[in-house]
Protein backbone atom coordinates (compact mmCIF):
# COMPACT_ATOMS: atom_id res chain seq x y z
CA UNK A 1 0.00 0.00 0.00
CA UNK A 2 2.91 2.41 0.64
CA UNK A 3 4.35 1.70 -2.70
CA UNK A 4 1.22 2.17 -4.44
CA UNK A 5 0.50 5.64 -2.54
CA UNK A 6 3.96 7.05 -3.07
CA UNK A 7 3.47 6.29 -6.88
CA UNK A 8 -0.32 7.78 -6.95
CA UNK A 9 0.32 10.90 -5.34
CA UNK A 10 2.51 13.14 -7.53
CA UNK A 11 0.85 11.56 -10.37
CA UNK A 12 -2.65 12.83 -8.60
CA UNK A 13 -1.40 15.95 -8.38
CA UNK A 14 -0.07 16.28 -12.08
CA UNK A 15 -3.14 15.54 -12.98
CA UNK A 16 -5.07 17.79 -11.00
CA UNK A 17 -3.05 20.54 -12.53
CA UNK A 18 -3.79 19.37 -15.80
CA UNK A 19 -7.77 19.23 -15.31
CA UNK A 20 -7.82 22.18 -13.59
CA UNK A 21 -5.63 23.88 -16.69
CA UNK A 22 -7.81 22.28 -19.18
CA UNK A 23 -11.18 23.46 -17.12
CA UNK A 24 -10.04 27.10 -16.75
CA UNK A 25 -8.72 28.14 -20.39
CA UNK A 26 -12.11 27.77 -22.12
CA UNK A 27 -13.46 30.13 -19.51
CA UNK A 28 -10.38 32.44 -19.47
CA UNK A 29 -10.58 32.65 -22.80
CA UNK A 30 -14.53 33.47 -22.93
CA UNK A 31 -14.27 36.56 -20.74
CA UNK A 32 -11.09 38.22 -22.20
CA UNK A 33 -10.85 37.85 -25.69
CA UNK A 34 -13.05 37.74 -28.82
CA UNK A 35 -13.41 34.40 -30.53
CA UNK A 36 -13.94 34.10 -34.27
CA UNK A 37 -17.66 34.91 -35.26
CA UNK A 38 -18.19 36.39 -31.69
CA UNK A 39 -18.05 40.71 -31.50
CA UNK A 40 -15.14 41.69 -30.02
CA UNK A 41 -16.63 44.81 -28.73
CA UNK A 42 -15.79 47.69 -30.93
CA UNK A 43 -19.02 48.61 -31.42
CA UNK A 44 -19.95 50.63 -28.50
CA UNK A 45 -16.77 52.78 -29.09
CA UNK A 46 -17.37 53.13 -32.83
CA UNK A 47 -18.20 56.67 -34.18
CA UNK A 48 -21.73 57.31 -34.64
CA UNK A 49 -21.25 58.51 -38.60
CA UNK A 50 -21.14 55.11 -40.55
CA UNK A 51 -16.86 54.70 -40.50
CA UNK A 52 -14.68 53.22 -43.42
CA UNK A 53 -13.64 49.92 -41.98
CA UNK A 54 -9.81 49.37 -42.72
CA UNK A 55 -9.17 45.46 -42.46
CA UNK A 56 -5.71 44.31 -43.02
CA UNK A 57 -4.83 40.92 -44.72
CA UNK A 58 -0.59 40.67 -45.07
CA UNK A 59 0.06 37.25 -44.43
CA UNK A 60 -0.34 33.78 -45.86
CA UNK A 61 -4.05 32.95 -46.39
CA UNK A 62 -4.50 29.84 -43.83
CA UNK A 63 -6.88 29.32 -41.11
CA UNK A 64 -5.80 32.08 -38.80
CA UNK A 65 -6.50 34.88 -41.01
CA UNK A 66 -10.01 33.39 -41.74
CA UNK A 67 -10.83 33.20 -38.55
CA UNK A 68 -9.20 37.23 -37.97
CA UNK A 69 -11.59 38.13 -40.88
CA UNK A 70 -14.72 36.97 -39.38
CA UNK A 71 -14.61 38.49 -36.43
CA UNK A 72 -13.38 41.84 -38.58
CA UNK A 73 -16.06 41.63 -40.91
CA UNK A 74 -18.50 40.57 -38.08
CA UNK A 75 -17.66 44.19 -36.43
CA UNK A 76 -17.58 46.15 -39.68
CA UNK A 77 -21.32 45.05 -39.94
CA UNK A 78 -22.22 45.97 -36.03
CA UNK A 79 -20.78 49.46 -36.30
CA UNK A 80 -23.02 49.82 -39.38
CA UNK A 81 -19.81 50.47 -41.91
CA UNK A 82 -19.95 52.49 -44.68
CA UNK A 83 -17.43 50.60 -46.61
CA UNK A 84 -15.10 47.97 -45.74
CA UNK A 85 -11.03 48.14 -47.47
CA UNK A 86 -9.34 45.06 -47.23
CA UNK A 87 -6.26 45.82 -47.44
CA UNK A 88 -4.07 42.55 -49.35
CA UNK A 89 -0.62 42.11 -49.39
CA UNK A 90 -0.11 38.33 -49.71
CA UNK A 91 1.99 35.49 -52.12
CA UNK A 92 -1.55 33.53 -51.22
CA UNK A 93 -2.00 30.16 -49.09
CA UNK A 94 -4.29 27.87 -47.95
CA UNK A 95 -7.02 26.78 -51.22
CA UNK A 96 -9.86 26.22 -48.60
CA UNK A 97 -9.02 28.98 -46.03
CA UNK A 98 -9.47 31.48 -49.18
CA UNK A 99 -12.44 29.39 -50.72
CA UNK A 100 -13.90 30.51 -47.12
CA UNK A 101 -12.37 34.42 -46.86
CA UNK A 102 -14.03 34.83 -50.56
CA UNK A 103 -17.31 33.57 -50.01
CA UNK A 104 -17.13 35.96 -46.35
CA UNK A 105 -16.37 39.14 -48.75
CA UNK A 106 -18.51 38.02 -51.82
CA UNK A 107 -21.78 37.55 -48.68
CA UNK A 108 -20.88 40.66 -46.80
CA UNK A 109 -23.40 42.90 -46.63
CA UNK A 110 -20.87 46.25 -46.39
CA UNK A 111 -19.66 47.27 -49.97
CA UNK A 112 -16.28 46.05 -50.07
CA UNK A 113 -12.87 47.14 -51.85
CA UNK A 114 -10.03 45.32 -51.89
CA UNK A 115 -6.87 47.20 -51.62
CA UNK A 116 -3.69 45.67 -53.30
CA UNK A 117 -0.66 47.17 -51.64
CA UNK A 118 2.25 44.77 -52.84
CA UNK A 119 1.36 41.20 -54.14
CA UNK A 120 -2.14 39.82 -54.59
CA UNK A 121 -1.28 36.67 -55.84
CA UNK A 122 -2.77 32.95 -56.08
CA UNK A 123 -5.31 32.95 -53.15
CA UNK A 124 -5.39 36.41 -52.52
CA UNK A 125 -6.25 36.93 -56.18
CA UNK A 126 -8.89 34.76 -55.37
CA UNK A 127 -10.20 36.88 -52.50
CA UNK A 128 -9.33 40.52 -54.00
CA UNK A 129 -11.86 38.97 -57.34
CA UNK A 130 -14.80 38.40 -55.07
CA UNK A 131 -14.46 42.53 -53.80
CA UNK A 132 -16.86 44.27 -55.52
CA UNK A 133 -14.38 46.76 -56.40
CA UNK A 134 -10.18 46.29 -57.02
CA UNK A 135 -7.68 49.40 -56.05
CA UNK A 136 -4.23 48.70 -57.02
CA UNK A 137 -1.27 50.68 -55.77
CA UNK A 138 1.67 51.16 -57.80
CA UNK A 139 4.21 48.03 -58.48
CA UNK A 140 2.12 45.90 -57.26
CA UNK A 141 0.44 42.90 -58.97
CA UNK A 142 -2.62 40.18 -59.36
CA UNK A 143 -2.84 36.89 -60.65
CA UNK A 144 -0.27 33.71 -60.66
CA UNK A 145 -3.14 31.19 -59.03
CA UNK A 146 -1.57 28.31 -59.94
CA UNK A 147 -2.23 25.28 -57.46
CA UNK A 148 0.99 24.29 -55.77
CA UNK A 149 1.53 21.67 -53.28
CA UNK A 150 2.76 21.30 -49.69
CA UNK A 151 6.58 21.65 -50.75
CA UNK A 152 5.71 24.64 -53.18
CA UNK A 153 5.63 22.20 -56.44
CA UNK A 154 2.95 22.81 -59.11
CA UNK A 155 -0.30 20.52 -59.32
CA UNK A 156 -1.09 19.50 -62.63
CA UNK A 157 -4.19 17.33 -61.57
CA UNK A 158 -6.87 17.80 -64.41
CA UNK A 159 -9.25 17.49 -61.66
CA UNK A 160 -7.19 19.88 -58.91
CA UNK A 161 -6.89 22.70 -61.59
CA UNK A 162 -10.39 22.81 -63.13
CA UNK A 163 -11.68 23.01 -59.95
CA UNK A 164 -9.76 26.08 -58.86
CA UNK A 165 -9.68 27.61 -62.35
CA UNK A 166 -13.96 27.45 -62.07
CA UNK A 167 -13.91 28.99 -58.77
CA UNK A 168 -11.60 32.11 -60.34
CA UNK A 169 -13.77 32.67 -63.15
CA UNK A 170 -17.23 32.59 -60.88
CA UNK A 171 -15.46 34.85 -58.90
CA UNK A 172 -14.55 36.94 -61.86
CA UNK A 173 -17.93 36.68 -63.81
CA UNK A 174 -19.67 37.95 -60.24
CA UNK A 175 -17.69 41.16 -60.67
CA UNK A 176 -18.59 41.46 -64.49
CA UNK A 177 -14.82 40.79 -64.79
CA UNK A 178 -13.15 38.59 -68.28
CA UNK A 179 -13.46 35.25 -66.72
CA UNK A 180 -10.82 33.95 -69.73
CA UNK A 181 -8.25 35.94 -67.75
CA UNK A 182 -9.31 34.70 -64.58
CA UNK A 183 -8.56 31.13 -65.74
CA UNK A 184 -5.18 31.70 -67.55
CA UNK A 185 -3.89 32.81 -64.25
CA UNK A 186 -4.57 29.07 -62.73
CA UNK A 187 -4.11 27.31 -65.88
CA UNK A 188 -1.17 27.24 -68.25
CA UNK A 189 -2.60 25.83 -70.88
CA UNK A 190 -5.40 28.07 -71.21
CA UNK A 191 -3.64 31.03 -73.00
CA UNK A 192 -5.68 34.36 -73.22
CA UNK A 193 -5.96 37.10 -75.69
CA UNK A 194 -5.33 40.62 -73.82
CA UNK A 195 -6.02 43.13 -76.77
CA UNK A 196 -6.36 46.33 -74.48
CA UNK A 197 -2.75 45.68 -73.87
CA UNK A 198 -1.58 44.73 -77.64
CA UNK A 199 -0.51 41.21 -76.36
CA UNK A 200 -1.18 37.46 -76.12
CA UNK A 201 -0.55 35.00 -73.13
CA UNK A 202 0.45 32.13 -74.68
CA UNK A 203 -0.44 28.73 -73.41
CA UNK A 204 2.92 27.58 -71.29
CA UNK A 205 2.26 30.90 -68.88
CA UNK A 206 0.34 32.18 -65.98
CA UNK A 207 -1.46 35.44 -66.61
CA UNK A 208 0.08 38.29 -63.52
CA UNK A 209 -1.01 41.72 -63.80
CA UNK A 210 0.36 45.10 -62.59
CA UNK A 211 -1.37 47.67 -60.96
CA UNK A 212 -1.86 49.47 -64.76
CA UNK A 213 -2.57 46.31 -66.60
CA UNK A 214 -5.52 45.04 -64.24
CA UNK A 215 -6.68 48.77 -64.70
CA UNK A 216 -6.43 48.14 -68.51
CA UNK A 217 -8.38 44.87 -68.59
CA UNK A 218 -10.66 45.86 -66.16
CA UNK A 219 -9.61 43.52 -63.59
CA UNK A 220 -9.07 46.43 -61.07
CA UNK A 221 -10.85 49.80 -60.93
CA UNK A 222 -7.93 52.40 -60.05
CA UNK A 223 -4.80 52.62 -59.45
CA UNK A 224 -3.94 54.17 -55.52
CA UNK A 225 -0.82 55.49 -54.35
CA UNK A 226 -2.01 55.30 -50.57
CA UNK A 227 -5.16 54.32 -48.52
CA UNK A 228 -6.00 57.84 -48.14
CA UNK A 229 -6.88 57.89 -52.25
CA UNK A 230 -8.54 54.09 -52.11
CA UNK A 231 -11.20 56.03 -49.26
CA UNK A 232 -11.46 59.17 -51.54
CA UNK A 233 -12.23 57.35 -54.92
CA UNK A 234 -14.82 55.17 -52.56
CA UNK A 235 -16.07 58.35 -51.34
CA UNK A 236 -15.42 57.70 -47.97
CA UNK A 237 -13.27 61.19 -47.45
CA UNK A 238 -15.98 62.64 -44.60
CA UNK A 239 -16.34 59.35 -43.26
CA UNK A 240 -14.38 58.43 -39.96
CA UNK A 241 -11.99 55.78 -40.63
CA UNK A 242 -11.73 52.99 -38.12
CA UNK A 243 -8.92 50.50 -38.41
CA UNK A 244 -9.59 46.58 -37.25
CA UNK A 245 -6.16 44.82 -36.60
CA UNK A 246 -5.72 41.19 -34.98
CA UNK A 247 -5.28 40.79 -31.04
CA UNK A 248 -2.13 39.35 -29.54
CA UNK A 249 -4.47 36.22 -28.46
CA UNK A 250 -5.25 36.14 -32.63
CA UNK A 251 -1.47 36.59 -33.74
CA UNK A 252 -0.34 33.62 -31.30
CA UNK A 253 -3.10 32.41 -32.72
CA UNK A 254 -2.48 31.98 -36.38
CA UNK A 255 1.40 31.34 -35.50
CA UNK A 256 0.12 28.40 -32.97
CA UNK A 257 -2.31 27.03 -36.19
CA UNK A 258 0.42 26.42 -38.13
CA UNK A 259 0.99 22.92 -39.11
CA UNK A 260 4.27 22.27 -38.11
CA UNK A 261 4.09 24.66 -34.91
CA UNK A 262 0.61 22.14 -33.96
CA UNK A 263 3.14 19.30 -34.53
CA UNK A 264 5.51 20.72 -32.28
CA UNK A 265 3.13 21.23 -29.54
CA UNK A 266 2.21 18.06 -29.99
CA UNK A 267 4.98 16.23 -29.27
CA UNK A 268 6.07 18.42 -26.36
CA UNK A 269 2.99 17.93 -24.89
CA UNK A 270 2.76 13.75 -25.47
CA UNK A 271 6.52 13.62 -24.37
CA UNK A 272 5.79 15.56 -21.42
CA UNK A 273 3.07 13.83 -20.17
CA UNK A 274 4.58 10.28 -20.52
CA UNK A 275 7.75 11.35 -18.99
CA UNK A 276 6.01 12.49 -16.04
CA UNK A 277 4.05 9.84 -15.64
CA UNK A 278 6.90 7.06 -15.92
CA UNK A 279 9.12 9.15 -13.95
CA UNK A 280 6.51 10.98 -11.39
CA UNK A 281 7.72 13.95 -9.42
CA UNK A 282 5.45 16.87 -11.51
CA UNK A 283 8.76 18.29 -12.58
CA UNK A 284 9.56 20.38 -15.73
CA UNK A 285 8.43 17.20 -18.34
CA UNK A 286 4.77 17.62 -16.42
CA UNK A 287 5.09 21.48 -17.06
CA UNK A 288 6.11 21.50 -20.81
CA UNK A 289 3.30 19.00 -21.35
CA UNK A 290 0.93 20.74 -20.13
CA UNK A 291 2.06 24.02 -21.68
CA UNK A 292 2.14 22.20 -25.41
CA UNK A 293 -1.23 21.04 -25.07
CA UNK A 294 -2.55 24.47 -23.47
CA UNK A 295 -1.41 26.72 -26.22
CA UNK A 296 -2.64 23.63 -28.96
CA UNK A 297 -5.90 24.03 -27.79
CA UNK A 298 -5.17 27.41 -26.99
CA UNK A 299 -4.74 28.93 -30.73
CA UNK A 300 -7.17 26.32 -32.12
CA UNK A 301 -10.26 27.79 -29.46
CA UNK A 302 -8.99 31.89 -30.39
CA UNK A 303 -9.34 30.54 -34.26
CA UNK A 304 -12.78 29.38 -33.69
CA UNK A 305 -11.84 25.63 -34.42
CA UNK A 306 -12.01 24.13 -30.93
CA UNK A 307 -14.42 24.38 -28.23
CA UNK A 308 -15.53 22.90 -24.96
CA UNK A 309 -16.86 19.57 -26.48
CA UNK A 310 -12.73 19.01 -27.37
CA UNK A 311 -11.65 20.17 -24.50
CA UNK A 312 -13.98 18.14 -22.46
CA UNK A 313 -12.98 15.26 -24.50
CA UNK A 314 -9.44 15.67 -24.20
CA UNK A 315 -9.76 16.04 -20.37
CA UNK A 316 -11.85 12.31 -20.52
CA UNK A 317 -8.82 10.73 -22.49
CA UNK A 318 -6.25 11.48 -20.00
CA UNK A 319 -8.74 10.77 -16.61
CA UNK A 320 -9.27 7.46 -18.71
CA UNK A 321 -5.50 6.30 -19.16
CA UNK A 322 -4.70 7.51 -15.97
CA UNK A 323 -7.61 5.22 -14.52
CA UNK A 324 -6.16 2.26 -16.75
CA UNK A 325 -2.76 2.35 -14.18
CA UNK A 326 -4.81 1.75 -11.22
CA UNK A 327 -8.07 0.00 -12.51
CA UNK A 328 -7.50 -3.38 -14.67
CA UNK A 329 -9.33 -3.55 -17.03
CA UNK A 330 -7.66 -5.56 -19.80
CA UNK A 331 -7.15 -2.27 -21.32
CA UNK A 332 -10.59 -1.10 -22.28
CA UNK A 333 -10.14 1.82 -20.20
CA UNK A 334 -6.48 2.37 -21.99
CA UNK A 335 -8.37 2.17 -25.35
CA UNK A 336 -11.10 4.56 -24.36
CA UNK A 337 -8.45 7.18 -23.21
CA UNK A 338 -6.43 7.38 -26.35
CA UNK A 339 -9.61 6.84 -28.59
CA UNK A 340 -10.84 10.57 -26.70
CA UNK A 341 -7.60 11.75 -26.71
CA UNK A 342 -6.91 11.34 -30.52
CA UNK A 343 -10.42 12.68 -31.36
CA UNK A 344 -10.04 15.61 -29.36
CA UNK A 345 -7.07 16.36 -30.99
CA UNK A 346 -8.05 16.08 -34.15
CA UNK A 347 -11.53 17.55 -33.84
CA UNK A 348 -10.07 20.85 -32.74
CA UNK A 349 -8.24 21.54 -35.87
CA UNK A 350 -9.41 23.14 -38.68
CA UNK A 351 -8.23 20.17 -41.42
CA UNK A 352 -8.93 17.34 -39.60
CA UNK A 353 -6.47 15.24 -42.04
CA UNK A 354 -3.78 17.42 -41.41
CA UNK A 355 -4.38 17.27 -37.42
CA UNK A 356 -4.69 13.25 -37.56
CA UNK A 357 -1.00 13.39 -39.68
CA UNK A 358 -0.03 15.79 -37.23
CA UNK A 359 -0.71 13.68 -34.42
CA UNK A 360 0.21 10.31 -36.14
CA UNK A 361 3.31 12.28 -37.03
CA UNK A 362 4.17 13.88 -33.33
CA UNK A 363 3.26 10.64 -31.70
CA UNK A 364 6.24 8.92 -33.03
CA UNK A 365 8.74 11.58 -32.29
CA UNK A 366 7.15 11.90 -29.11
CA UNK A 367 7.45 8.17 -28.03
CA UNK A 368 11.05 7.94 -29.53
CA UNK A 369 12.29 11.01 -27.20
CA UNK A 370 10.56 10.22 -24.39
CA UNK A 371 11.76 6.29 -24.28
CA UNK A 372 14.96 8.18 -24.43
CA UNK A 373 14.65 10.24 -21.48
CA UNK A 374 13.27 7.28 -19.33
CA UNK A 375 16.02 4.94 -20.16
CA UNK A 376 18.44 7.76 -19.19
CA UNK A 377 16.72 8.22 -15.52
CA UNK A 378 15.40 4.63 -15.44
CA UNK A 379 16.72 4.30 -11.99
CA UNK A 380 13.55 6.89 -10.95
CA UNK A 381 10.85 5.31 -12.96
CA UNK A 382 7.69 4.50 -11.53
CA UNK A 383 8.97 0.43 -12.18
CA UNK A 384 11.00 0.91 -9.26
CA UNK A 385 8.34 1.38 -6.64
CA UNK A 386 7.87 -1.78 -7.41
CA UNK A 387 10.52 -3.95 -7.75
CA UNK A 388 13.26 -3.93 -5.10
CA UNK A 389 16.56 -3.14 -6.84
CA UNK A 390 19.05 -3.68 -4.27
CA UNK A 391 21.29 -6.99 -3.69
CA UNK A 392 20.82 -8.19 -0.11
CA UNK A 393 24.12 -9.30 0.60
CA UNK A 394 26.46 -9.44 3.24
CA UNK A 395 28.62 -7.40 1.25
CA UNK A 396 26.31 -4.78 0.96
CA UNK A 397 25.61 -4.28 4.43
CA UNK A 398 22.46 -6.76 4.70
CA UNK A 399 22.89 -8.77 7.42
CA UNK A 400 19.43 -10.90 8.90
CA UNK A 401 20.86 -12.21 11.60
CA UNK A 402 24.28 -12.09 14.07
CA UNK A 403 26.83 -14.57 12.35
CA UNK A 404 28.59 -16.58 15.36
CA UNK A 405 31.71 -17.29 13.84
CA UNK A 406 33.54 -16.93 16.69
CA UNK A 407 32.10 -20.04 18.27
CA UNK A 408 34.07 -22.21 15.66
CA UNK A 409 36.03 -24.30 17.59
CA UNK A 410 34.66 -24.20 20.84
CA UNK A 411 33.36 -27.04 22.75
CA UNK A 412 30.15 -27.35 25.11
CA UNK A 413 27.28 -29.24 26.59
CA UNK A 414 23.82 -30.17 24.50
CA UNK A 415 21.35 -29.05 27.04
CA UNK A 416 18.38 -30.69 24.79
CA UNK A 417 18.20 -33.72 23.03
CA UNK A 418 20.18 -32.93 19.05
CA UNK A 419 17.48 -34.62 16.94
CA UNK A 420 19.20 -32.75 14.75
CA UNK A 421 18.60 -29.39 16.47
CA UNK A 422 18.40 -28.58 19.69
CA UNK A 423 20.20 -26.18 22.33
CA UNK A 424 23.88 -26.26 23.74
CA UNK A 425 25.39 -24.63 26.24
CA UNK A 426 28.96 -22.78 25.73
CA UNK A 427 30.12 -21.35 28.67
CA UNK A 428 27.18 -19.39 30.36
CA UNK A 429 25.51 -18.76 26.43
CA UNK A 430 23.01 -21.12 25.54
CA UNK A 431 22.62 -21.31 21.85
CA UNK A 432 20.53 -23.41 19.20
CA UNK A 433 23.04 -25.89 17.26
CA UNK A 434 22.07 -28.56 14.75
CA UNK A 435 24.14 -31.45 13.78
CA UNK A 436 25.30 -32.74 10.44
CA UNK A 437 22.19 -36.12 10.77
CA UNK A 438 23.36 -37.29 13.87
CA UNK A 439 21.40 -37.88 16.95
CA UNK A 440 23.46 -36.76 19.89
CA UNK A 441 21.85 -36.81 23.65
CA UNK A 442 20.89 -34.51 25.85
CA UNK A 443 23.88 -33.81 28.31
CA UNK A 444 26.67 -34.64 25.66
CA UNK A 445 30.19 -32.28 25.39
CA UNK A 446 29.99 -31.16 21.65
CA UNK A 447 32.32 -28.88 19.45
CA UNK A 448 31.57 -26.27 17.06
CA UNK A 449 32.59 -27.26 13.30
CA UNK A 450 30.75 -24.48 11.25
CA UNK A 451 28.74 -21.88 11.31
CA UNK A 452 26.83 -20.88 8.46
CA UNK A 453 24.59 -17.39 8.86
CA UNK A 454 22.60 -18.33 11.92
CA UNK A 455 23.15 -21.95 11.86
CA UNK A 456 25.72 -23.56 14.03
CA UNK A 457 27.00 -27.04 13.18
CA UNK A 458 28.32 -29.24 15.77
CA UNK A 459 29.59 -32.66 16.46
CA UNK A 460 29.33 -35.34 19.19
CA UNK A 461 33.13 -35.46 21.25
CA UNK A 462 32.86 -38.78 22.40
CA UNK A 463 36.36 -38.92 23.84
CA UNK A 464 35.46 -36.30 26.31
CA UNK A 465 31.77 -38.07 26.62
CA UNK A 466 33.46 -40.99 27.97
CA UNK A 467 35.98 -39.28 30.25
Amino acid sequence: MEIRHRYRLPLARGMIWLMALLAALPLWLGWHIPRAGASGGSASTAPRAAPVVVIPAHQSVESGLQAFLERAFLEAEEMGAYYIVLDLNTFGGRVDSAQAIGELVKNSRIPTIAYVRGKALSAGSYIALNAGKIAMEPGSSLGAAAVVDGAGNEVESVKVVSAWSGMMKAAAELRGRNPAIAEAMVDKQAGVNLPELGRTVPKGQIVTLTADEAVKVGYAETVAPDMEAVISFIGGADHPRVDVGATPAERVARFVTEPWVASLLLIIGIAGILIELFIPGFGIPGILGLLGFGLYFFGHYIAGFAGFEELALFAAGLLLLVTEIFVSSFGILGLLGAGALFSGVVMAAYNTQQAALNLAVASVVALIAAGAVIWMFRRRGVWNRFILSDRLTTDEGYVSSRERRDLIGTTGRSLTPLRPAGTAQFGEERVDVVTSGQFIPAGSMVVVTQVEGSRVVVKEQRDAHQS
